[in-house]
């Protein structure tokens, strides 16, 4: 059977997906493709509140690699490629910054792109451009000299006290106008110079909000702060006219300053849309979803104020995290925070030390559409403690196996993910976990097994165990892997009909409640692949030995297709 007929059934069910897809934009614009090119723009598709990312017309799953911040050179790139390579990478995710490209005002450069973009498709390497201008991480570092000194023109964020912070206002109109009239010319570029779309989604700002402050409070500033609260916004949160204090009380300080940068944010992507309709997003420097305190940057697209973005920014395509926790509980809840039915999920930057790289399997089982670790490069820098102290092989090796995995079938799985149910897990002990714990409980002759070693998948009809660091040939209870660093994908192709892959993982399923009682087997499992089409390639039956004690994945990639059956006794 071949399932990536999907890609040919997707053709016939597309107009009516980019129906659905255009209560988010102008139908017309998704629509628009380049003149000079056949090439159908990349585009974000959401049906029934599930998404795909189209590239080239087709499902797409990012497999990114983002570099460090000042990789943004041609004189650079030698020491970018290599990585990508290794990691088995579609798509770099690398900055633009407003200083290269206007150093002095009027005066345009855009001969980095030229390099970039030559050289990215020499390589079949998709781009993601990071757009570094009136906020990198809350400072205007990436903006040219001539807005970053004149405090005067582009003003900076005042505190309640009067203190000056290095934070550009949000409502400094002519930084607004400035940052704007940029980022039109980088999309006129992109336009005329990048007819086959080598970049497929631009991030707006980097990492948008103010340290240190709530909110703006210069003289312009509160006088917006004391004037009614906009018209969608008291219609979303369902509340009485008023201003932000009246409103919205305690939050108002931040609500007020998300709003500001939102709508900030939103002018420039309207703007820039208007030239080229690329994908567009804002990625977040989270809070702590369990214990966020107060010590965020405050005004950006935080878990508490994503809602209000969504109202403040619709010319953003999707919000996406970075994700620096390394413990799962923390990763796993920000993943569900920001996989939402109005807003695809892509993690836009990641750590790049072990522990992160699992979480590429939770990601996907939220429905992800790409997944991207950072400071991949060999630029000899490293952001320790939030990643790897240094990037070597063994730093890049982890990532590289998952994305090995993946990397010939990654749009049969980005489409099966917008028409078929899909469950991703990854391994929930955080190293730190005492195995002595668990054999403990052994001695105890308990059949308690600890969820830092397996989890449960409601399938429907059958449930999925899996369970991490298990002899292959025995039923022993699972160990889990050291370091922890397994998951497993699994697609419902049919009834009792699956696609699973693992990494270091055992994958039983059982009958659930629906059919429990009924006698059942494993009627066939193939290990096959996909080939260049999308279709199913049959390479051998699983049996015996194999499944006898469960389907067991190793570090080798595997890819099975796995029919369940009941029977009549």
């Amino acid at each position: 059977m071949q399932y990536m007929k999907l890609f040919r059934q997707l053709v016939g069910v597309m107009a009516g997906v980019l129906v659905l897809a255009s209560c988010q934009s102008t139908t017309v614009q998704h629509l628009q493709n380049d003149a000079r090119s056949q090439t159908p723009l990349p585009d974000i598709v959401t049906v029934q509140g599930k998404h795909a990312f189209l590239v080239d017309g087709k499902p797409f799953l990012i497999l990114g690699a983002q570099t460090n911040n000042s990789a943004n050179y041609p004189a650079m790139l030698d020491k970018v490629w290599p990585v990508v390579a290794q990691m088995h990478a579609n798509t770099l995710g690398i900055p633009v910054a407003w200083e290269q490209i206007e150093p002095v005002e009027g005066q345009f450069d855009f001969s980095y792109l030229d390099a970039l973009i030559e050289q990215a498709a020499a390589r079949d390497i998709k781009i993601v451009l990071l757009w570094f201008a009136t906020w990198k991480n809350n400072a205007p570092h990436f903006a040219p000299p001539w807005v970053k000194l004149d405090n005067q023109r582009f003003p900076r964020v005042v505190t309640k006290d009067n203190r000056v912070l290095n934070s550009l206002s949000p409502h400094g109109q002519q930084t607004l106008a400035a940052d704007k009239k940029a980022f039109v010319r980088l999309m006129t570029y992109l336009r005329d110079h990048d007819p086959k779309h080598q970049v497929v989604m631009v991030q707006v700002q980097n990492e948008v909000g103010t340290y240190g402050s709530k909110r703006d409070f210069s003289e312009a500033a509160e006088t917006l702060f004391n004037q009614p609260v906009p018209e969608a916004l008291l219609k979303h949160y369902q509340k009485p006219a008023g201003n932000w204090p009246q409103v919205f009380g305690d939050n108002a300080d931040e609500y007020f300053h998300a709003w500001s940068i939102g709508r900030y944010v939103n002018e420039i992507a309207t703007a820039g849309k208007a030239v080229k309709n690329l994908p567009m997003n804002v990625n977040v420097a989270l809070r702590n979803p369990f214990n966020p305190g107060t010590g965020y940057s405050m005004g950006g697209p935080t878990d508490n104020v994503i809602d209000l973005w969504k109202v403040a920014a619709p010319s953003i395509d999707m919000i996406s995290p970075d994700i620096y926790f390394r413990d799962y509980k923390t990763a796993t809840r920000v993943l569900e925070l920001y996989s939402r039915k109005d807003n695809p999920l892509f993690v836009a930057e990641i750590g790049n030390d072990q522990p992160y790289a699992r979480y590429f399997f939770s990601t996907l089982g939220q429905q992800g559409i790409g997944f991207a670790p950072f400071g991949m490069d060999y630029t000899d820098y490293a952001n320790f403690p939030l990643g790897a102290k240094v990037v070597n092989d063994d730093t890049i090796a982890p990532f590289a196996e998952i994305y090995r995995l993946m990397s010939s079938w990654a749009s049969v799985w980005a489409t099966l993910s917008l028409e078929k149910e899909t469950w991703g897990v990854a391994e929930p002990r955080d190293s730190a976990t005492d195995k002595a714990v668990w054999n403990a409980k052994v001695s105890e002759q308990t059949s308690d097994i600890p969820s830092a070693y397996q989890q449960t998948l409601d399938l429907g009809r059958w449930n999925a165990e899996v369970s991490y660091g298990r002899p292959m040939f025995w039923i022993d209870p699972p160990t889990g892997n050291d370091p922890a660093s397994g998951g497993a994908l699994i697609a419902k192709l049919a009834q009792d009909e699956y696609l699973i892959t693992a990494l270091r993982a055992r994958v039983t399923l059982t009958p659930s409640d629906e059919i429990h009682g009924q006698p059942y087997m494993i009627e066939r499992v193939e290990e096959g692949h996909f080939d260049v089409n999308g279709n199913w390639v049959f390479e051998r039956v699983w049996n015996g030995d194999q499944t006898d004690w469960g389907l067991n994945f190793t570090s080798q990639p595997h890819i099975l297709k796995v029919k369940m059956a009941t029977y009549k006794q």
